[in-house]
């Protein structure tokens, strides 16, 4: 045990499961409204090949989930140094939920965006006029996957606020 370690000893383990959390399940969520999004835009474009780019919309959308993850990760890992500062259980609780905000939100955000990318693109395929409210769909489901980002943020920010060193 060293003795120059200030804090809970276990307490980055739970900092560092939850910038995991956040990428990993952010990245998933940007895996999988990419791959559903992905498969429309190709289904649509069998029969409608000059949409082909106008579609990508979803595709791009789904892609800037992963990005918010990576954002809550780096807070998140930076903010970990026990051999500097004292890093107790609330700081390592505080990094963890806020993984798990920003992770679960665009996990959930990623399959919104991949099932309604989807259905939308095929859809625009047939009916131009629906192109207008699928973007609408699309930005509201992004918006679930900022709010996570935001309160992610927020959360990190309260690490470190645990004792007055």
């Amino acid at each position: 045990m060293s003795s120059a370690f200030s804090g809970d000893e276990t307490a980055p383990f739970f900092g560092f499961l939850g910038a995991a959390a956040a990428l990993v399940f952010s990245c998933m969520g940007a895996a999988y409204g990419t791959a559903k999004s992905g498969v429309g835009v190709a289904s649509m474009g069998v029969m409608r090949p000059e949409l082909v780019m106008k579609s990508i919309v979803p595709v791009v959308m789904a892609g800037v989930l992963g990005i918010y993850g990576l954002i809550i990760a780096v807070i998140i890992s930076t903010g970990i140094n026990p051999k500097t500062k004292a890093y107790y259980l609330f700081d390592g609780y505080a990094h963890l939920s806020s993984g798990l905000a920003c992770g679960l939100a665009g996990l959930s955000a990623g399959m919104a965006i991949g099932i309604v990318g989807d259905a939308g693109v095929r859809a625009n395929a047939q009916q131009p006029k629906l192109f207008v409210g699928m973007i609408l769909i699309l930005i509201f489901a992004e918006a679930l996957a900022l709010y996570g980002l935001i309160v992610g943020i927020i959360l990190s920010s309260r690490a470190g606020q645990s004792r007055a060193d």
